[in-house]
């Protein structure tokens, strides 16, 4: 114990009230707690533990002289001053005392702290003396990512990365570093841990560290199930410790819009960084699929001067003194590519302006879109099928991307075939039966156009995939094929899926030119801004149709993720456009 401790509890001890003549005032009205306060007649204290806080040093033997206020501004309403009370002056020692006692335990806990801060310091001052030297005896280390790491095992070997966790253990440091490719479980032991580098790491500073790889000791566990046991190591940039420790800015608890605004590093986590990794690997299985089917990648512009899913959803802008708009779809692109280049398909970024907050809603989203000539509209349903189903297929065969998959969504499985088949009708039909009201609390009528909630809601509890098809001309957009055998409805599909809804939207297209022209006419468009569209019915038309399926709620349903921002890698929606 301290001696400023010492000195503390023995004044606590020795605390006694004393029958002193020396008088201390205090005025509960109009006196002040200060160490300034002089206790007299005009100028008190304002409480007897105040009084005896500030003066048991000073005035040891005080006697202390106490004037109780009514209420109200008149000095004539106050009373005398009078000697305090035996039983308040109890009281109060007693609180002083703990109060006392209380400051001796914070001396010692600061004395302590003042010890272990000056132990550390010295201890750091002594470990920069200390020079790591790479052993040049040993082999030669072989520069790898942490994805070779299995089949580098027995070699030395040198990985750099970020350290991911950190963890001191005895004359040990535990460190899971990561690259991006993979973790690794590094140990470093003896000196290694001795050196100021070693005693000041950081979680996310980068590092190169020098080492054989092992199996893990049997019953232990690992990523990969094997360690780097170091022999070298330097340190490339130290990251921040401390209230700038990336672990206080993007907390679990943190607030959503924390962590959006700091996504930049809510990336390097394990979760955001496997959506984004399954990210990359289910776009390279649409691709592999599109290549099997035969069908061409091509690239849309996305500044556009023409509308394809109605103009209340156009990003408007300048274009060299002109009118642009980003782009809704890449949908009419498409359709004039089928006569030179065939079945074609493409992966852009489409934009849409509606002030929607919903959990499945981006303002900028990664829109893969196909069209194909020469077809029915069964043709297309099985088209899209086989796209979704081999898409997945291809996905779960890649090892690390299904392992991802299972660690995201322990329940997913491949949806099995043929997908349930829906009429828009039939679905009217369903939210009837099931008290499923409209938006306006009405049941359901044939015309309503479907609103999400209850779109989901269906879909959620058949819990299937489904294709809900034909639906009314007056609800979809101008292009559309009207069915032959109803011309009510269109033949269109929206593809939906258990817990996101709607994930694809498609049609048959118009490819008369009469039925287009009509369908410009009923949207009040004029049809001369799409004069290269219209021509596909000119030059040659044919049957087609085609599809948009929106990616972020294709993930949103493989990885089981709550709201669609997190399948992209810096999301936008209404009111967000950073960082």
């Amino acid at each position: 114990m301290t001696e400023e401790a010492k000195k503390l509890v023995n004044a606590a001890a020795e605390l006694t009230v004393s029958e002193s003549t020396a008088s201390i005032y205090v005025d509960e009205d109009t006196g002040v707690d200060s160490a300034d306060t002089p206790g007299t007649p005009d100028k008190p204290f304002k409480s007897l533990i105040g009084a005896l806080t500030h003066t048991y040093k000073s005035h040891p033997d005080a006697k202390f002289q106490v004037r109780k206020s009514e209420s109200g501004p008149d000095d004539e309403t106050r009373k005398e001053y009078k000697p305090a009370a035996k039983a308040a002056m109890k009281k109060v020692a007693n609180m002083h005392a703990a109060n006392l006692k209380k400051a001796a335990k914070q001396a010692e806990i600061n004395a302590k702290e003042a010890e272990a801060r000056a132990s550390k310091e010295a201890a750091l001052e002594e470990a920069k003396k200390i020079v790591l030297t790479e052993d040049s005896s040993l082999p030669a280390a072989v520069n790898i990512k942490i994805r070779g790491s299995v089949a580098s095992r027995g070699k030395r070997v040198k990985v750099s990365g970020w350290v991911h966790r950190l963890r001191h253990q005895s004359k040990l440091i535990f460190i899971t570093l990561r690259d991006g490719t993979g973790y690794l479980q590094c140990i470093l032991a003896d000196d290694l841990t001795k050196t100021y580098d070693a005693l000041t790491l950081t979680v996310e500073s980068t590092i190169t560290i020098y080492g054989v790889i092992s199996p893990v000791p049997e019953g232990s566990h690992a990523p990969d199930g094997h360690e780097l046991h170091a022999d070298y190591f330097k340190v490339v940039g130290k990251a921040p410790g401390g209230d700038e420790t990336i672990t206080n800015i993007v907390a679990k608890d943190a607030d959503p819009q924390t962590k959006y605004d700091n996504r930049h590093l809510v990336i390097r986590g394990e979760q955001a960084s496997a959506v984004l990794k399954v990210r990359a690997g289910v776009l390279r299985a649409f691709r592999k699929t599109y290549e099997d089917l035969g069908m061409l990648e091509v690239t849309p512009p996305c500044m556009v001067q023409t509308q394809v899913e109605g103009g209340s959803t156009l990003f408007e802008f300048n274009y060299y003194g002109e009118k642009a708009y980003l782009t809704q779809s890449s949908q009419l692109y498409l359709e004039t590519c089928l006569p030179s280049l065939g079945d074609v398909f493409c992966i852009q970024e489409s934009f849409r302006a509606e002030k929607s907050l919903t959990r499945r809603h981006l303002s900028e989203y990664t829109h893969i879109e196909a069209e194909l000539g020469f077809i029915s509209f069964d043709d297309l349903l099985s088209n899209l099928e086989e796209t979704i189903c081999r898409t997945i297929d291809y996905a779960l065969a890649d090892p690390l991307i299904s392992e991802l998959i299972k660690e995201l969504n322990p329940k997913f499985k491949a949806p099995a075939r043929p997908f349930l088949r829906m009429t828009y009708a039939d679905a009217i039909e369903w939210l009837k039966k099931h008290d499923i009201p409209n938006e306006e609390g009405k049941p359901h009528e044939f015309g309503d156009d479907i609103a999400e909630a209850a779109e989901r809601k269906m879909t959620d509890e058949i819990n299937l995939p489904i294709f809900l098809t034909k639906f009314p001309v007056e609800i979809k957009a101008f292009y559309m094929k009207k069915d032959p055998e109803d011309p009510r409805v269109t033949e269109s599909v929206d593809c939906l899926m258990p817990g996101v809804g709607e994930i694809v939207g498609g049609s048959m297209r118009m490819d008369g030119m009469e039925e287009l022209l009509a369908g410009y006419a009923r949207e009040g468009i004029s049809p001369d801004p799409y004069y290269w569209f219209t021509d596909q019915r000119k030059y040659g038309t044919t049957p087609h149709g085609g599809y948009g399926l929106g990616l972020e709620r294709f993930l949103a349903w493989m990885c089981d993720r709550y709201t669609v921002r997190d399948c992209s890698l810096y999301p936008r929606w209404t009111g967000r456009c950073t960082p």
